[in-house]
């Protein structure tokens, strides 16, 4: 029996129990292995109807878009319409933030590798229309910016917008249209939607949201983020094994299944190529190419991607070297769990490749001198308080603003344990048995953190 066949029987056996060990209503899973992809689904997509889960039914793959959107540019890159290095305001001369000079400097590979240095959690809502992320973009001139362009990495979905306008100048029609034309059709892809109007010609799921803690997941209020983020990920759908025909065009040098030439190999390459360094958070990568998430593990170097949206979340893992690849899409519960033991067993049996536990306390790691810590910070998705007590302990409360005030965890006071350097870790409240990572960098002048980073950086505001 090959390795491709016993990792069949073996989801078979323990994909179904995985998932109702860790409340995850329902998920499908793709793998690549020796030019072969099997796929396996379990569970239900909506706990309201009990509609179950097929291999061909549709999830949302969140942020996993961003590597769709780059593709996108690089084709555009491979055309000569779009170089990478030039500013933003070569193609869009109306791009304004809150600090014009900050627009005047940024590029557009800023965008890609999140290194614009602008807050990037903007998700209003301007509407259904094809000039959604027009109007979005054009929203944005009172944005702060939180550092110099270029000067570090900081995770920025506005920025993903603003690419996604770029592209939708430089082609002339919308950000659904050209993901349609330039991606799905030359790909054949069959079970892939770009909004809930594609995706309801499908068994698609919806998320499911945890209310209070210890409680079951639930059936999310809404399908999707708005429109307006589409670039970035707030409405991309599909099954597991159209994610990986988008996959193996990478790793064929660019070819779809028949033969036409998506992107070209210097492109693909380039893609791959480390621009910024991340700190350590635990699940994120040590760095960021162009799109791609860049790890390198025991074992070997790979890439990939996540997701999350409302109540989904979406993993994929791809080893290059080995020609492997791992998509797995859910819908809700406590995913990270499935997707530490389902692709920790897949990525070193088909690869050789070792998937890092999640972080944990490590008291050696304690500094001797907490203070650098103590402050607040903020960001336009939450204000941050960092507190250390008479015991000596480390404190964080986190109050949420704006959307994620209605769809993410309640506000709470955790205690900050020391894991790696400037990493500390926190209980994860809506996540049994996961912490947080919280890596505080830079320096304001006087020894203490200039931000709290957890994937986006957070800029302290006082001591």
């Amino acid at each position: 029996m090959s390795k491709i066949s016993e990792i069949e029987t073996w989801l078979q056996e323990n994909f179904a129990a995985l998932l109702a060990e860790h409340q995850v209503p329902g998920a499908a899973i793709a793998v690549l292995a020796d030019d072969e992809v099997i796929d396996h689904a379990a569970g239900i997509l909506n706990k309201a109807t009990g509609v179950e889960s097929t291999v061909d039914s549709v999830f949302q793959i969140g942020s996993i878009t961003k590597v769709w959107t780059t593709t996108l540019a690089m084709q555009l890159v491979d055309e000569g319409k779009l170089d990478l290095d030039r500013p933003v305001r070569d193609y869009l001369p109306e791009f304004a933030l809150g600090d014009d000079s900050a627009a005047a400097a940024i590029t557009v590979r800023q965008l890609t590798c999140h290194t614009a240095g602008f807050e990037g959690d903007i998700f209003t809502d301007t509407g259904t229309g094809d000039d959604c992320v027009e109007k979005l973009v054009a929203t944005l001139s009172d944005v702060p910016q939180l550092f110099p362009p270029g000067e570090r990495f900081s995770y920025n979905n506005a920025g993903y917008c603003v690419l996604g306008r770029v592209i939708e100048v430089l082609r002339g029609k919308c950000w659904d249209d050209c993901v349609r034309d330039h991606l799905f059709t030359p790909l054949g892809l069959t079970h892939a939607a770009s909004g809930p109007y594609d995706a309801i010609r499908y068994r698609a799921a919806i998320g499911h949201v945890t209310p209070k803690p210890g409680e079951a997941p639930m059936p999310a209020p809404v399908w999707a983020l708005t429109r307006s983020n589409s670039p970035a990920g707030s409405t991309l759908a599909m099954r597991p094994r159209d994610l990986l025909t988008f996959v193996r065009m990478h790793l064929n040098d660019g070819k779809a299944d028949d033969g036409t030439q998506v992107l070209s190999p210097e492109s693909l390459a380039a893609m791959r190529e480390p621009q910024v360094e991340v700190p350590y958070l635990g699940i994120l990568a040590a760095n960021w190419g162009l799109g791609w998430m860049l790890f390198d593990w025991e074992g070997g170097k790979v890439i990939g991607h996540d997701g999350g949206t409302i109540g989904q979340s979406a993993f994929l893992r791809v080893v290059p070297d080995r020609n492997v690849a791992v998509a797995l899409l859910t819908n809700g519960g406590q995913p990270l769990h499935v997707y530490q033991e389902v692709l920790g067993k897949l990525l070193d049996e088909l690869a050789g490749v070792t998937v890092p536990p999640l972080p944990e306390p490590d008291p050696a790691a304690a500094p001797a001198d907490l203070s650098r810590y103590v402050g607040e910070y903020s960001s336009m998705v939450a204000d941050t308080v960092v507190s250390l007590d008479d015991d000596g302990r480390l404190w964080i409360e986190r109050t949420l603003k704006g959307i994620f005030a209605e769809i993410d965890a309640p506000d709470s006071k955790e205690e900050l344990f020391p894991c790696q350097g400037d990493t500390f870790v926190a209980h994860t409240a809506q996540m049994p048995g996961v912490y947080t990572a919280h890596s505080f960098v830079g320096d304001d002048g006087t020894g203490r953190a200039q931000f709290i980073h957890t994937g986006r950086a957070d800029r302290r505001v006082s001591l």
